[in-house]
Formats: C-alpha cells, structure tokens, sequence
C-alpha cells in the first residue's frame, strides 16, 4: 500500500515538475505504450481495452497537433503536422476496423516520432 503511494506521489511530481520538452517526451512514451496496448489487446480480442487504448494514443496526437505553432514552425511544422495526421488517420482505422496490422505500420512511425524528438531534447541540452 505504501509503496504504491509512493509510486503515484512520484508520477505525480514527475509530471507536475516536468518542462514542456519533457512533457512532450511523456506524451509520446504514452502513445507508443498505448498503441501497443492496442495492438496487443486486439490480437487477444478485446475489443474495449484496444478501444481505450488507441483512443489514447488518438488524444496524444489531437493534442499534439493543437499544441503544434504551424505559423511560428514554417515548413518543418507543416510536415510534422501531416505526420500527425497521418499518424491519427491510421489510429482511427486501426480501431474502427480492429485490424493489428494497421497498428504495425504506425507504431513505429510513432516510436520515430518519439525518438526524434528525444535526439531533439538532447542536442538542446548540450548547447
């Protein structure tokens, strides 16, 4: 019991301390839990945890695309905004449909997405 209130003071703290470049990382590690949690649950047919989960993984990429400053971003944010989209498009069939291989052709598209923003976080860091 204690341990797991420490666990969730912990989570609690992390997220609430987080700067927005970790908080983006967060999101997207969520997305591709999430989006595996799907797949995983539709190969296991069950049906209302694929739901919630890709719907999960549909919010992080509807709030990433409100949060995306296409304006401010010029070219680089239009493109990253169509692989939003995309990648949202997918998830919306992946769950109407239920179909697993939808879901292995954008997962690693959103573990690219998450690793480049990582790389992104990083090189910030050392300048």
């Amino acid at each position: 019991m204690y341990g797991n209130n420490a666990y969730n003071a912990y989570k609690n703290n992390s997220v609430n301390f987080a700067s927005k470049e970790q908080l983006l990382l967060m999101l997207l590690d969520g997305a591709v839990r999430f989006a595996k949690t799907g797949r995983q649950a539709i190969e296991e047919k069950n049906v209302m945890k694929a739901h919630e989960n890709i719907i999960k993984t549909e919010d992080i990429f509807i709030e990433l695309m409100a949060t995306l400053d296409v304006e401010k971003g010029g070219v680089w944010a239009k493109n990253l905004m169509s692989v939003y989209e995309f990648i949202n498009h997918k998830l919306i069939q992946a769950n109407l449909k239920k179909d697993s291989a939808i879901l292995d052709e954008v997962i690693p598209l959103i573990e690219e997405v998450r690793d480049t923003w990582n790389e992104a976080y990083k090189l910030s860091k050392v300048e």
